[in-house]
């Protein structure tokens, strides 16, 4: 299939706007993009990077006022935190098709904010089996009429939902490390990292074809989320980015392949988990993800949420046209 491409849109930090939100949706799928996606958060804590500001509306309100105003567009979730319930999760992925159509694109991932399961009184429990558990009800929630389910965290009666999607719903596993992968492959129908090197995906991506191949399974849905600043020159898209926040990150992050220095002392380390520069630059850096074989890329404006309107125009009039003919 050919190489999709998506958003991240204005619904957490300062500025998040319902206009941005509902007038961007539409314009989004007026010029041609394939997807809108949500962070999920319960309490949102910005990263450092992100400055302070926590204001985060709930991706399934914004989803449905963005899958309200478009009729095609996917409507997507970087990634499903499991600190609900998975019969309130399924219901409510049940109730949002229902509304929206047949275009939701899920994941679900382990979430990075100890806090928000402490609040819930589930800080002790195992969030990699957590994960999966809610991953097997919910599809049987999605198979069944009825169903019954003892597992390890949940035990659950006779129970069915109506109405039920259409056709089981992919999954994608969100994460960046080898575990990460490891687990998509296990039982989930794609892969999805957030902002990941372009050598760390290449490493991943080998590894779990290879493992899918193994098991008999064919190649798993493979995709990332680069943090992306488009403008006229380089320069100026650089100069209205946290770089040194994105540097400190990228020497946190435990299992990405480090640049031959051993650790990220400029830009041009990041390669692949950012993006920045002229819509020529833009075009040549998604071409170094396409050659690797990648299925959707989200682009995540976060730094550039002040310029929405104008990224989202710079992109799709000046960049997605010419990826479209690669």
């Amino acid at each position: 299939m050919a190489t999709e491409y998506g958003l991240l849109v204005p619904h957490f930090g300062p500025e998040t706007s319902k206009e941005k939100l509902i007038e961007g949706a539409k314009r989004a799928e007026a010029l041609g993009f394939d997807s809108l996606f949500v962070r999920d958060h319960l309490v949102f804590h910005p990263h450092g990077m992100e400055g302070t500001d926590n204001t985060f509306i709930d991706p399934f309100i914004a989803l449905t006022a963005m899958g309200a105003v478009t009729s095609k567009i996917q409507l997507g979730f970087g990634s499903l935190i499991p600190h609900r319930h998975p019969l309130l999760c399924a219901l409510m992925i049940n109730s949002l098709e229902y509304m929206a159509g047949d275009r939701l694109l899920l994941s679900m991932g382990l979430g990075n904010f100890q806090v928000e399961f402490d609040a819930l009184g589930i800080g002790e429990w195992k969030r990699d089996e957590l994960v999966e558990e809610q991953v097997a009800i919910m599809r049987q929630a999605w198979c069944n009429p009825h169903f019954s389910h003892e597992g390890q965290y949940y035990k659950i009666g006779d129970v069915g939902f109506k109405p039920r999607p259409a056709k089981l719903p992919d999954i994608w596993y969100a994460g960046g490390t080898p575990a990460s992968c490891r687990r998509a492959v296990a039982y989930c129908d794609g892969w999805l990292p957030g902002r990941i090197t372009l050598d760390t995906y290449k490493k991943r991506v080998e590894k779990m074809r290879a493992d899918a191949q193994a098991i008999g399974r064919k190649r798993i849905l493979e995709g990332c989320i680069p943090i992306t600043s488009i403008d006229v020159d380089r320069e100026t898209a650089l100069r209205k980015v946290n770089v040194a926040g994105l540097l400190d990150n990228a020497n946190k992050q435990k299992f990405w392949v480090k640049p031959e220095s051993g650790s990220f002392t400029k830009w041009e380390d990041l390669e692949g988990s950012f993006i920045a520069g002229s819509p020529d630059d833009i075009v040549h850096e998604v071409q170094k993800f396409l050659e690797v074989g990648i299925d959707h890329i989200v682009f995540d404006f976060r730094f550039r949420f002040d310029e929405w309107e104008k990224s989202l125009e710079l992109l799709g009039t000046e960049v997605l046209p010419r990826l479209r003919k690669l």
